[in-house]
């Protein structure tokens, strides 16, 4: 009895992780990015992003208090990966990001990583040089403001 119990249990191994249909598994496509490029899906806007962010007004002048945040949430969430310099480190450099993105993009990814990472080919090429997917870091509105902020002040040196 004992034994009948080991063979249907193996059999209903085999069959529930069995690949039938010949289609790829999760496990086989895990490390494979949604190659969604802008050509296949002609309403992703590759200046802003995909995310809530859409039409973002930056002032011409820094607000004081907002980089002070800023630099509190890089502290915390970002320094162990990104320099402020163009020194990859674990991700890429900050400087001159502000230069190179738009706002719209730049807090559309800090706020929907994962979403960004499928689907946007510039944050796809960034992902082919550091190897390494950027975690959710659960950033609020205001963080992620502050923390644009702080880029920007950045950038200004």
């Amino acid at each position: 009895m004992k034994q009948l119990s080991l063979i249907l249990l193996a059999l209903q191994l085999l069959v529930a992780c069995g690949n039938q249909n010949g289609k790829p598994t999760n496990v086989e496509t895990i490390n494979e990015p949604a190659n969604t490029a802008p050509a296949e899906n002609p309403s992703y806007d590759a200046k802003r992003g995909e995310g809530s962010y859409t039409d973002v007004t930056v002032p011409e002048t820094l607000n004081v208090s907002l980089v002070a945040e800023g630099n509190k949430v890089y502290n915390v969430k970002c320094s162990s990966c990104h320099k402020l310099s163009n020194e990859k480190l674990v991700g890429p450099g900050w400087k001159d990001v502000t230069k190179r993105r738009t706002a719209a993009w730049i807090l559309n990814f800090i706020t929907n990583t994962e979403v960004m990472l499928n689907k946007d080919p510039e944050a796809q090429a960034q992902l082919e040089l550091c190897l390494v997917r950027m975690p959710n870091q659960n950033l609020s509105d205001k963080e992620a403001k502050s923390l644009y902020e702080f880029m920007r002040k950045n950038d200004s040196k």
